[in-house]
């Protein structure tokens, strides 16, 4: 595959939406990490946005972006008014969930089982694409259930790209079992195939094809761009933040294909200490208490001496009182201790 079509794409590398994670003090960690990385928001339901209060689900960070807002509905009016407020607020992206197989959101007839309704989610797709003038995206798994069918994820790429006049498509590479597992296990236990999507994007070279599922490392990352136009990375880049930097390295070198991470410049120290500062400036502008925003960057160092002892004293609520400074003095005192 001929990467040079597709070394620019703003799709390239990208952290996941992930509900109760990714919220804006998340971002705004992760954007201290990356520059270049896109973001998402969690999902936002679109009642949460037609009953409930607008600016606690929509700002952010202008640093943030590039960010994108992930929608979760299956009603093509109140998902154009949803893509109007995403292009309002800022946003660079309104991405539609058809993925999620969580109960709760079963119930609300939307996230992974809207699969089952391709016609339906062309609808909504083009009635967002028509409310607004930023990119609309889809983010999708292979299908639903144990079996797994290449061809029922090809007709519905088919449909929604055809119709709803989507070209890009995140696909998280298992199947959604919407009966007999949790929504963590459905992490997990659906077997990945990454091979389908590969094989998604030979068949629709015109579209944009992200692959999400299972990454852990950059030279995972690399692999998969050999294949797709991006790749998309969740639970690795919450739990072991520090890995970003290193995707830039990747950003930076896959012209050449070679890697070399001995280059980079970033420090752990300053990060951390970009962190606090942005705790103090957010308790005193909103009233957040620091361990809000400290439960995000609790893998900030990961694999080094010192980390649990570190991670003990940001994640003690009985310091909940004590201003986030001292608790960076104490933090790195049992660190280096």
């Amino acid at each position: 595959m001929n990467l040079a079509g597709t070394v620019g794409s703003p799709w390239r590398l990208s952290v996941a939406p992930m509900m109760d994670w990714t919220d804006r003090h998340c971002r705004y960690f992760h954007r201290l990490l990356s520059p270049r990385i896109r973001l998402y928001t969690e999902m936002v339901s679109i009642g949460a946005l037609e009953f409930g209060d607008i600016p606690r689900h929509l700002d952010f960070d202008t640093e943030e972006r590039p960010l994108a807002l992930q929608l979760g509905g299956s009603d093509p009016t109140s998902l154009a008014r949803g893509a109007q407020l995403a292009q309002r607020w800022g946003y660079d992206e309104v991405n539609l969930n058809c993925g999620c197989p969580s109960p709760r959101v079963q119930r609300g007839a939307f996230g992974a089982c809207l699969m089952e309704d391709s016609q339906r989610v062309a609808e909504c797709a083009a009635a967002m694409r028509q409310a607004c003038d930023i990119p609309v995206t889809i983010k999708h798994r292979l299908g639903l259930g144990q079996q797994v069918s290449y061809d029922f994820m090809r007709d519905f790429v088919g449909t929604v790209s055809q119709r709803g006049g989507v070209s890009v498509f995140i696909v998280h590479a298992r199947n959604a079992w919407l009966e007999g597992l949790s929504p963590k296990d459905n992490r997990d236990v659906p077997p990945l195939r990454y091979d389908l999507v590969y094989r998604l994007k030979q068949d629709f070279p015109s579209l944009t094809i992200v692959l999400n599922g299972g990454i852990n490392s950059v030279e995972d990352i690399m692999s998969h761009w050999q294949h797709v136009d991006g790749v998309m990375v969740g639970r690795r880049a919450y739990h072991h933040p520090w890995d970003m930097t290193n995707w830039d390295c990747a950003y930076q070198a896959m012209t050449q294909q070679v890697l070399d991470t001995s280059s980079n410049p970033k420090r752990r120290e300053a990060v951390e200490q970009a962190m606090v500062d942005y705790m103090m400036l957010q308790h005193s502008r909103q009233g957040v208490t620091w361990p809000q925003i400290a439960r995000h960057m609790l893998g900030l160092w990961n694999g080094t001496p010192g980390a649990r002892r570190w991670r003990q004293v940001w994640s003690d609520h009985r310091l909940r009182e004590v201003a986030p400074l001292e608790v960076w003095r104490r933090a790195q005192a049992a660190r280096l201790g």
